[in-house]
Order: structure tokens, then C-alpha cells, then sequence
């Protein structure tokens, strides 16, 4: 076999030129055998194998034809996270619900930051995007829009020309935060990071500047208008960021609070994950939910009903569906989707 590792990719041309006949020759050896004879396709297929030729390349036919038959979903995280958080996975089964039902199928692009993420956006053999929620500054947003092909984001930014799905963080947080902020004293929020370089900080709420995640910056200014509705001083809420949607993250980062001269007595969570990493930190403390500390969560994952927690109730299966649905040309309504607020015990009645 004449290729090796690191040379570059035998044509069918090479292969046509070593059977000594024509490249379309060569081609319908391949994709139309009954257009050749036995004799000439035998000649194509031993070329092939002596110059390691694999075969024509499915994604280039695919786009010839003007259809890949995949969609891609971009996501500004390592791979794994595509399998590993329960909001993503939940997300995905509805975007492969729906590609099921349309015979589609689903490449996972993850964006780490690298140089070469606009690049390989671009280069991917897809016929439309889905882009997880990301930052406003993200460079792959304009090599999405770069493509020309069908575009949606889930949770934000709104980039022209492409479908956003969302719901309206804002109230959502400003209802839950209520609900958590309601006769506390020393309040407190575990946030998702504000930026691509997910710094973890803890700081007063005042402290916070430059979100350019959307989904981040509207929980936020939700959660200081229910803090000050409370009577609660923005500047007086303690905002921990943390890096990932992670429990274990959570639990540390809630333990800090909880052991601080003057620890919080509720605390509002941006997802489920890590109001769990609050409850296992409160319960290693002795501290009792929700009488020394209310604990709010969101999206209401399997996580939420089990520490019966009070959280914000969302599909994200139901808004992937809906990203892939648009992905895949139909028309988006422009309302935001639905949420609703559930009451359990880890809140003040």
C-alpha cells in the first residue's frame, strides 16, 4: 500500500490514472457500477488498493448533492459535557427527536477557544447549526453567520439572521429569587461563569461587570430586582461564580459561603446541579433547609424533585426540538418559551 500516516489523500483521479482509465470511469466504479464493466471496476477497485484510496468522501457527494443530512450543534465546552450535564443531555434528546423523525443526523462540534474553532465551524459538513448558549463576543457566531446556512441559538445571544429559542430569564429569575429571597437577611447567588474565560470569583453583587454571557446577565439583574424587592441591597448579595454547571464545584464553593463570618441564609442557584452541590454543603454543616438556609434551583431536573427543591421549571428537550425544528426551516414564533415557578421545601412558605 503506497499511502502512509501524514501524506496527503489519494484522488480518484491518481486511482483512475493507475487502472488506466477515465476518472469518470473511475467514478462510476463506485457510485454507479452498473454504468462500467466487471473488467474495468476490477482494474478501478486493485488501483485503489494499491494507492490506499478509502472511496469517495460521503460529506463531499453529500454536498454536491446540496444536503448533508446532518445538522451540527456547536457547544462552548469539551466534549463530554455533551453527556455528562443533565440540562445538555436533555437539550440534545430533543434536537434527536427530531432528527430522528426527519432522518437527520447530529454532529457535535465543542468549542474549547482554540484559534481554529471559527475554522472548523466552517469546514463542518452540516446543512444547519444549533448553537448552545454562548457569549456575545463568541468568534464562532460570525463564522455560523459566515456559512450562509440555517442558524439558531439556544438561550442567547439574539444574532441577526438567526433563530433564537429562550425563555425570559429575567422574569424567571426575578420570580424564583423572590420566592428565595423572602425573609432572608444575608442573601446570595451561585452563578454560571460570565465570560468564555470562566473565572470563578466571589464578590458582592455590585462587584459584577462586563456578563457577556445573556443567559448569566439576565438571571442576574432578575435576581437583584427580587433581592431589592425584598428589601435586600444589591450590594449586600454575595454573587459566586462558578466555572461549570458542576455539584461538586457548588458544594465547595457553598461550603466557603456557609463557614463566612456571616454566611448566607438563602441562596438562589442558577440550575439544579448546583443548588445540589448547596444542599449536600448545607447538610455536611448541620445547617437545616429551609429554616437557617432556602435553597432555589432551576430548569427542574430529575435532581430538583429528589432534594425537593423549589427551582424554575423549563424543557429543555422541548426547546432542542424546537432549535432543530427551525434548523431545519420552519418558522420560529417569536414569543419567548414557556417556565413556571415550583414550590417545594426548601423555601420559607
Amino acid at each position: 500500500m503506497v499511502s502512509s500516516a501524514g501524506s496527503k489523500r489519494v484522488t480518484l483521479a491518481q486511482v483512475a490514472e493507475r487502472a488506466g482509465v477515465s476518472v469518470m470511469t473511475a467514478s462510476y466504479a463506485y457510485n454507479r457500477p452498473s454504468r462500467v464493466s466487471e473488467q474495468a471496476r476490477a482494474k478501478v477497485l486493485a488501483a485503489a488498493n494499491e494507492l490506499g484510496y478509502a472511496g469517495p468522501d460521503p460529506s463531499a457527494r453529500s454536498l454536491r448533492r446540496g444536503s448533508t443530512g446532518t445538522l451540527g450543534v456547536v457547544l462552548g465546552e469539551q466534549l463530554s459535557y455533551a453527556f455528562d450535564d443533565p440540562q445538555a443531555v436533555s437539550f440534545l434528546a430533543g434536537i434527536a427527536d427530531v432528527c430522528a423523525e426527519r432522518g437527520y443526523g447530529i454532529t457535535i462540534l465543542p468549542i474549547t477557544g482554540a484559534a481554529d474553532d471559527p475554522q472548523r465551524i466552517q469546514r463542518a459538513a452540516v446543512d444547519g447549526f444549533i448553537v448552545w448558549t454562548t457569549t456575545d463576543d463568541d468568534p464562532i457566531l460570525p463564522a455560523v453567520q459566515a456559512t450562509k446556512r440555517p442558524a439558531v441559538v439556544h438561550g442567547g445571544p439574539a444574532v441577526p439572521g438567526s433563530g433564537l429559542v429562550t425563555i425570559d430569564n429575567r422574569a424567571a429569575a426575578q420570580a424564583v429569587g423572590a420566592v428565595a429571597f423572602a425573609g432572608a437577611e444575608r442573601a446570595a447567588v451561585l452563578s454560571f461563569p460570565l465570560s468564555r474565560q470562566r473565572v470563578g470569583a466571589i464578590t458582592p453583587g455590585t462587584g459584577i461587570a462586563d456578563v457577556s454571557f445573556p443567559v448569566t446577565r439576565q438571571r442576574l439583574e432578575g435576581y437583584r430586582q427580587a433581592a431589592e424587592q425584598a428589601g435586600i441591597a444589591w450590594a449586600e448579595v454575595t454573587v459566586a461564580v462558578c466555572t461549570r454547571n458542576d455539584a461538586d464545584e457548588a458544594e465547595r464553593v457553598a461550603t466557603t459561603l456557609l463557614t463566612s463570618a456571616e454566611p448566607p441564609d438563602a441562596i438562589a442557584a442558577m440550575s439544579d446541579e448546583l443548588a445540589a452541590g448547596v444542599v449536600r454543603a448545607a447538610r455536611a454543616l448541620g445547617r437545616a433547609i429551609p429554616g437557617e438556609l432556602a435553597v432555589t434551583g432551576w430548569d427542574d431536573a430529575a435532581v430538583a424533585a429528589r432534594l425537593d427543591l423549589t427551582t424554575v421549571a423549563q424543557s429543555l428537550r422541548e426547546q432542542g426540538a424546537l432549535c432543530a425544528r427551525a434548523a431545519l426551516g420552519q418558522r420560529l414564533d417569536s414569543r419567548a418559551e414557556p417556565w413556571s415557578i415550583i414550590r417545594r421545601s426548601s423555601t420559607r412558605h
